[in-house]
């Protein structure tokens, strides 16, 4: 889903500086790899390496584009994470659902949280 709503922003924003916000969620029983990365003597800089592929993808997609993108990493909820960010961008464009059913029964949807309370204009791609 990520790599879509990249794509997505790259087509409709072809001007745009784009920026992809990777959000490691906070620890819970049921989110193992968030709950590793806090056990790390550096789980900042834990979650910059496991965001490492996520980020080598998305340079990817926009090489093919002729764009760059600039890159963060955030810890927390995600759709707190966006929403506490937006004001610093002109739209957020996010995906429709996290693509695992468990990732939405568990998480939530990210998408209608962000929608719903996002300070500037937001695209929903599915």
């Amino acid at each position: 889903m990520s790599e879509r709503v990249l794509r997505y922003a790259m087509e409709a924003y072809p001007e745009a500086a784009v920026t992809v916000l990777h959000v490691v969620g906070e620890p819970s029983a049921m989110m193992g790899r968030a709950a590793a990365l806090a056990l790390e003597d550096d789980p900042e800089s834990a979650a910059e390496d496991a965001a490492g592929a996520v980020f080598d993808c998305a340079r990817d997609v926009a090489a093919e584009y002729g764009a760059t993108v600039d890159t963060t990493v955030a810890w927390g909820a995600p759709a707190r994470e966006v929403v506490e960010r937006a004001d610093e961008f002109d739209t957020v464009v996010v995906g429709s659902h996290a693509g695992r059913l468990r990732d939405r029964l568990f998480v939530g949807d990210v998408a209608r949280t962000v929608f719903r309370r996002c300070p500037v204009t937001v695209t929903v791609v599915r």
